[in-house]
């Protein structure tokens, strides 16, 4: 979304630029100007849904931050004497406001996290910008937010157990979920062009389709159920571990404890007293060293199986869905073109989703989810046919 998060600037907001501005300049300015729009009218929205209020605080005063920088480019534009854009949010902010508000700020809070990495030092070759103060403070809103992610994340949520191979952002539970359908959508488009290339019976179609739904989903939930319950078992063990530690060399468990506290800053007089008060309970003690040394929660141990394995099932069905819906209406050459237009609109559709992670255009990243998944029902169909052919 442009620049997501900025931070402040240092200095006069109303200092002026040597420099004249180049003939881009304007357009710039504008660009600008709309990324620090989209940016605190995220913030707004995330502090009026935190139910924190120290984090609802912070939140608050990032949009503030974000908002005098969009004075700062607004006074850019009064400088050059053109006339000031009355913007409003864009897509994305708009989307991403609307998620926090159904599911909660931590829901959105990695997918926020990646637009800050893509962003940071957009503005260090902005002359203006770099006048204003703003890359040093963009960076440091970077630092803030990857705090809040890295302290918040996404744990414990049903969502961030819904990763199964799309692992590559960290838990990212919005990404997660956007990829699952996907996987569904693609797959039976596949198959269902496939068959449908193969001249098979609307009828055939139909029932190849709905298999391939409900094949394609029990695969993913049976999968998340076997990666969840595997996590499960492993912290367990590793907690087990920690616990006949704790009960058989008492003596070296203070020690780590004593050793993890000095490092986190306390001096070791500190670190030994607290290391000797958590002793003192040997539940709080096991609680505390399986948070701080094994980095594990337990009272949340990777997250239920089964409500991970039925979410799962859900996301590739409601995908899955798209490609099947119109042979169940009608027949023929009418239901593989309506269902070739059907799957296409959903297609852009998630493409268009994954620019909320991804930091690309939601056209950009629309078209080209649609152009990859037609053309892998393309290839399908071309196959189909072939197969179909040999063997009548």
């Amino acid at each position: 979304m442009g620049k997501l998060c900025p931070g402040t600037y240092e200095g006069d907001e109303d200092r002026t630029i040597e420099k004249p501005p180049s003939a881009d300049a304007a357009e710039r300015y504008r660009a600008n100007l709309q990324g620090e729009v989209d940016s605190a009218s995220l913030y707004r929205a995330l502090a009026d849904v935190e139910p924190d209020p120290n984090l609802a605080t912070v939140y608050g005063r990032l949009a503030s931050v974000e908002e005098a920088h969009a004075t700062y480019w607004r006074k850019q534009l009064e400088r050059m004497g053109r006339r000031l854009p009355a913007l409003r949010p864009g897509f994305r902010p708009r989307a991403l406001s609307w998620l926090a508000r159904r599911f909660g700020p931590q829901f959105i809070l990695p997918a926020i996290n990646t637009l800050e990495h893509l962003d940071s030092g957009s503005y260090d070759k902005q002359p203006e910008a770099v006048a204003g103060g703003l890359p040093q403070a963009e960076r440091s809103h970077a630092r803030i937010i990857d705090a809040l992610a890295g302290k918040q994340g996404i744990a414990g949520t049903t969502l961030a157990r819904l990763e199964g191979r799309h692992r590559g952002f960290g838990g990212n539970a919005l990404r997660a979920a956007v990829l699952g359908a996907n996987d569904g959508l693609v797959s039976n488009l596949s198959l269902v062009t496939g068959v449908a290339g193969a001249a098979l019976t609307s009828h055939a179609i139909l029932i190849t389709g709905i298999a391939g739904l409900l094949a394609g989903a029990c695969s993913m939930a049976l999968g998340e159920w076997l990666s969840v319950n595997s996590s499960r078992e492993s912290y367990q063990r590793q907690i087990d571990a920690e616990a006949t530690e704790l009960a058989e060399v008492p003596a070296e468990e203070k020690e780590e404890l004593a050793l993890i506290y000095q490092a986190k800053g306390l001096s070791e007089e500190q670190a030994r007293a607290l290391a000797e008060r958590l002793m003192a309970d040997k539940d709080t003690a096991l609680d505390t060293l399986v948070r701080e040394e094994l980095g594990i929660d337990p009272n949340e141990l990777g997250g239920s199986a089964i409500v991970a394995a039925t979410t799962s099932f859900l996301l590739f069905a409601l995908g899955a869905i798209f490609p099947v819906i119109p042979f169940a209406v009608t027949g023929g050459v009418p239901a593989l073109v309506a269902s070739v237009v059907l799957s296409g609109i959903a297609l852009f559709v998630i493409g268009a989703a994954t620019s909320l992670f991804t930091g690309r255009g939601t056209l950009f990243s629309g078209a080209r989810q649609l152009v990859v998944g037609l053309l892998a029902a393309a290839v399908t169909y071309g196959i189909g046919h072939l197969i179909g052919a040999a063997i009548g």
